[in-house]
């Protein structure tokens, strides 16, 4: 966790953190430049969502059904008004009692339809926000390691989680809004032509300002949303940098730091929000405005021109309440673009990790690999991460199926990255590398993960059980081979020390359990699979000496049978390979036994005397 802030700096105040003490990131609301336009976002949308356009047509003309019940009750309010009286003078009750019954099974009717279509879109946005996180998850575990290491691991988090759910609300509301608000405002419209054209005429003068004034706010409100949206994924970065690094702040001090770097992530989301509400308080002003604009230029012109416009009492009611009812929809625009907005910046983040080129693409019709050991082949292997300098060249090498190798070499001379690239975590930008005479690339993924696994060095463990942590390494496996899997390690005693045996809970990460014990599950992962090159990151650092004893003599039944790939940042792990490859700046520059790289003098030789100094002076 890099903590870079000045520690002789004072504590920002709220008004000045988020202009000080970080960089400005993300797009200026008040600039021209637009990104992807929210059409084409929607469109995108919809496409990779067919749950949420599935039955749009139904939904749409439910709108168009509860829209016009709307309009239905002002025309039955005018019939009541308008009604002749009957020869004696009287008021025909039998009339307006049946105009309020058919008015009362309007409203009923438009109230249910309402809730159904508003039931509907929340079921079919349940599903495509499900989907489209799933398929956001699936992305994420196909992305290459140059991704994962450009990209915060609280951004990745937030395209599924706060993203998402912005993107759910719009569905579930949003989407109702734009589907029943239109045709509300077109039908008023038409209706108040029908009674009057010039009344209907001074309406649309009022509210006609809205229409560049919205397309000028839209332009920037997404501008803004999508700074937001930066900004929330930035913070939660943060967040998960803090959490993810509880101990290492504890244990160096760190609190007031990092408190510092939070404060300026949830200062710079928080202005980035305001910036987007100035646009979102806008509209709703202009709505406001608008609606009083209009009501008065109806009641001034309707009352003082109704003999000239030939208005009857029951119609200039009947415009007044249409005018009225315009107020609601456009009003709601303020609310309903907002939502929109905040949607589309969010969807585009979620659609843009989705359609993300891939850099290690699945081969459609793949190769299987044989059974048992596989040998290795790498040819003019070359790598960089992208962007960056080129951190494997020209490497070439045969191992032998069943060889046990251990790779060598100072921090940065590129043994880890190899090793990825055996089990294709990414592929090489130059050369090939073949298992069991069989193109990497052209691997069909099933045969390649039955066939190919790496233990990491942290041993990463999930939030379950023993038991089920080993099981991810063959999900059919019963209990019976797991059990046989720590027998034949020998560490059948290591599983039996606890009460609960493998069903102890290893919390998150595995926390509950030392490195070494992580390890020890990862080796028994590993057993189960029972794979044919098995690739390790150092499975003995850092270990104490009863745990390495155990891992020592687990290795070595683990090495039987098949071939392994050590990285090996302790030497005493190279002197008992088959064969030694020697990494030096990106260069495979030595291969060979431990012996004949000693008597060779170079590269080995010096890392093993560097190694066994420092062993002598630490145990002496």
């Amino acid at each position: 966790m890099s903590l870079d802030v000045d520690p002789a700096a004072a504590p920002p105040t709220p008004e000045t953190a988020a202009q000080a003490m970080l960089p400005p990131v993300g797009l200026d609301p008040d600039s021209e430049a637009t990104p992807e336009g929210a059409l084409k976002v929607l469109r995108r949308g919809l496409a990779g969502s067919p749950a949420l356009a599935r039955g749009l047509a139904v939904t749409v003309a439910m709108g168009l059904s509860i829209a016009v019940s709307k309009l239905t009750v002002p025309v039955l309010i005018q019939r009541a008004i308008d009604r002749d009286p009957l020869p004696d003078g009287t008021v025909d009750i039998a009339y307006i009692t049946w105009i309020a019954v058919a008015a009362a099974i309007v409203v009923v009717a438009a109230g249910f339809t309402s809730w159904f279509a508003q039931r509907r879109l929340v079921e079919r946005a349940e599903a495509a926000i499900a989907q489209l996180r799933v398929d956001a998850f699936v992305q994420v575990h196909r992305l290459s390691i140059a991704d994962h290491n450009e990209t915060q691991r609280g951004v990745l988090v937030a395209r599924v989680t706060s993203d998402a759910e912005a993107l759910a609300r719009f569905a579930q509301w949003g989407l109702y809004s734009w589907t029943i608000h239109p045709v509300v405002i077109v039908g008023t419209f038409v209706v108040l032509a029908f009674y009057s054209w010039v009344m209907a005429l001074i309406v649309l003068a009022a509210y006609l300002p809205v229409l560049p004034w919205f397309k000028w706010l839209q332009r920037r409100q997404l501008l803004a949303y999508d700074d937001y949206r930066t900004r929330i994924s930035q913070m939660l970065g943060r967040f998960s940098e803090a959490v993810m690094g509880a101990a290492v702040i504890r244990a160096y001090g760190l609190e007031s730091r990092t408190r510092r770097r939070i404060h300026q992530s949830i200062n710079q989301r928080a202005q980035a929000r305001m910036r987007a509400n100035k646009y979102m308080a806008m509209v709703f002003v202009t709505g406001d405005v608008l609606s009083a604009v209009a009501m008065a230029g109806v009641l001034i012109i309707g009352i003082s021109q109704r003999e000239r416009l030939g208005l009857n009492g029951g119609e200039m009611v009947a415009i007044v309440f249409l005018t009225t009812l315009l107020q609601g929809p456009i009003s709601e625009l303020g609310e309903t673009l907002d939502q929109t907005q905040t949607a589309v910046a969010g969807w585009r983040k979620i659609l843009d990790l989705i359609d993300r080129e891939i850099d290690v693409p699945e081969p459609v019709d793949g190769s299987s690999l044989p059974g048992g050991a596989l040998p290795v082949e790498a040819e003019g292997v070359g790598f960089a991460y992208r962007g960056g300098p080129p951190v494997l060249q020209d490497v070439s090498v045969r191992i032998p199926a069943g060889a046990n190798v251990a790779v060598v070499g100072e921090t940065g001379s590129g043994k880890t990255t190899f090793a990825k690239l055996l089990c294709r975590l990414a592929d090489p930008e130059q050369g090939v590398i073949r298992l069991g005479g069989v193109a990497l690339d052209t691997v069909a993924p099933a045969s390649r993960l039955a066939s190919v696994r790496m233990v990491p060095q942290d041993g990463f463990l999930f939030d379950t059980t023993i038991r089920e942590n080993v099981r991810f390494g063959s999900p059919g496996a019963d209990d019976a081979a797991i059990t046989a899997a720590f027998e034949s390690l020998g560490l059948g005693w290591w599983a039996d020390k606890r009460s609960e045996g493998l069903d102890y809970e290893v919390g998150e990460r595995g926390e509950s359990l030392s490195v070494g014990e992580r390890q020890l599950v990862a080796l028994a992962r590993a057993a189960l699979a029972d794979p044919g090159l098995l690739i390790l990151d150092e499975a003995t650092s850092a270990v104490d000496p009863e745990t390495d004893q155990a891992l020592t003599v687990a290795l070595r039944v683990l090495a039987q049978g098949r071939t392994m790939v050590s990285i090996a940042h302790r030497l005493a792990t190279a002197e008992a390979a088959d064969l030694i490859l020697v990494f030096d700046h990106g260069h495979l520059v030595e291969q060979g036994s431990h012996h004949e790289l000693l008597r060779a003098d170079g590269v080995y030789a010096r890392l093993h005397q560097a190694w066994v100094g420092n062993t002598q002076r630490l145990t002496g």
